[in-house]
């Protein structure tokens, strides 16, 4: 009896080892998202080489590398005002969309003029980091890459997929925020 109870107290212990986690059916190894990031630096090389071809053939203008990842270069400086737009300033601006090739996708008057408060509304990411570069009167041209206009969707009418653009943008007035001058009431 003592045999019997011994075994079977062994065979108890060998089966209460503890829940196991249930493996998964399938593994992923992400290799797509390897592969899409591998297929993105591609294409955004492939569209900075046009843009630096651009870039090279324009001996008119001198371009500038925005830390965001767009060139632009000024048709109009204002060296009177030291005023950059902050987060909750209001400013008036107006800007057109133009292919690479500059051919007119949306005009300034087409669009009109825009209102828009800095970092606290919907715009493309290139447009948004664009309008922080200007002092009030100020007129620059920018090319952005496809990741920083309208990326992988386009803008559901005129600009396809995956397009970088051309834009003038011109700063019309400022509202400065009272936050934004660190000012206490």
């Amino acid at each position: 009896m003592r045999l019997l109870y011994c075994v079977f107290l062994a065979v108890l212990l060998t089966n209460c080892g503890g829940p196991e986690p249930r493996r998964p059916v399938k593994v992923k190894s992400g290799s797509f998202f390897k592969e899409s990031v591998e297929r993105n630096k591609a294409l955004l090389a492939q569209e900075e080489a046009i843009i630096q071809k651009i870039i090279e053939s324009d001996s008119v203008h001198q371009y500038m590398t925005s830390p965001n990842g767009f060139w632009y270069y000024f048709e109009a400086k204002n060296d009177s005002s030291s005023y950059y737009p902050q987060t909750n300033d209001q400013v008036l601006f107006s800007y057109n969309l133009m292919s690479l090739d500059n051919d007119t996708i949306y005009s300034a008057t087409e669009i009109g003029p825009t209102s828009y408060v800095v970092d606290k509304e919907q715009m493309f990411k290139g447009l948004q980091a664009a309008i922080k570069l200007l002092k009030i009167n100020e007129r620059a041209s920018f090319i952005f890459p496809s990741l920083q206009a309208y990326g992988y969707h386009g803008d559901g009418e005129r600009i396809g997929p995956r397009t970088p653009i051309k834009s003038t943008v011109e700063l019309h007035t400022i509202i400065i925020n009272q936050d934004s001058l660190n000012l206490k009431p």
